[in-house]
């Protein structure tokens, strides 16, 4: 099925239409945010489920109930999705977490008043691309793939599901309020889990003894993490998405593009990043 039968099209930018129904994009627009909220934002396959597990387990000192008996869906929803007015989170004790795929510009005026605590995730863009490509085929919402060649320039010109990956990390590096926005990357929760969960600990003002932010490193190491069925998506029907064909945590490392694109098109794909990224001053670990 192709982006006009499957997608909507709001604010420019491509939503499986789905989990993201008329309905729901009202119930973000008018959502009323809390300073004390906690939102982790991410362009999809950035390592969204991974920090789904972490925050929880900090915030809750450890517990391990925080991650084993709800779903990260429904632990740190999204809030453009369906699934998020279902939940009365207005009645959610402080404080509460959420996820977002949008972009920096595409917030709810309440976020801008009131500015939340955000974590944003970034990752290697290329590993980005390799993630989407395995997982875009094994969804009925998600527009297929095709051909690897196809799906690479639909991705660098950003007309695929939540549109382009440069844009994204460009609108949410050049947020106002940085004070309040940690900047972390998959690559440097792959190399060192346990400084990560460390850092994110202090962003999060927590005060967590070195025993417990090693317990929780460990707990969320992706081999452990993909034990977890409320977080490794077993649950989902297979209609909706097929895990025999690819597991939705399928390899858990930085690096796997290389195993997917040719020397050609990896070439390709760093002229076009360096273009689109080139009046960019973050240093990104992967550069």
């Amino acid at each position: 099925m192709t982006e006009a039968e499957l997608y909507t099209l709001y604010k420019g930018v491509y939503v499986p239409s789905y989990l993201h129904p008329p309905e729901s994009l009202r119930y973000y627009e008018d959502f009323t945010f809390r300073p004390d909220d906690i939102l982790i934002v991410t362009y999809p396959k950035s390592g969204t489920t991974w920090m789904q597990e972490i925050v929880p387990l900090i915030m809750s000192g450890g517990d391990p109930a925080s991650v084993e008996t709800l779903h990260n869906w429904v632990r740190v929803p999204w809030l453009e999705e369906s699934l998020a007015c279902t939940l009365n989170l207005e009645e959610r004790p402080s404080p509460r977490m959420f996820s977002t795929h949008f972009r920096y510009n595409m917030m709810p005026p309440s976020f801008y008043e009131v500015k939340p605590k955000v974590i944003y995730v970034m990752r290697n863009p290329k590993d980005v691309f390799t993630s989407a490509f395995h997982y875009f085929g094994i969804t009925s919402f998600m527009v297929k793939p095709g051909p690897l060649s196809e799906f690479l320039q639909k991705f660098l010109d950003g007309k695929v599901a939540f549109g382009s990956w440069f844009d994204h990390v460009k609108s949410w590096l050049s947020a106002e309020d940085k004070e309040r926005i940690m900047y972390i990357s998959y690559e440097e929760l792959s190399k060192d889990l346990k400084d990560s969960v460390t850092r994110i600990t202090q962003f999060l003002e927590k005060s967590l003894d070195m025993e417990v932010i090693e317990k929780i490193a460990d707990r969320c190491l992706f081999k452990n993490m993909k034990k977890n069925s409320m977080s490794n998506y077993s649950a989902v029907p297979k209609e909706f998405m097929d895990q025999t064909k690819s597991e939705f945590l399928r390899k858990g490392i930085a690096g796997d593009w290389k195993n997917l694109l040719t020397a050609a098109e990896a070439e390709h794909f760093d002229a076009v990043y360096k273009d689109k990224m080139k009046d960019v001053k973050y240093k990104f670990v992967w550069d």
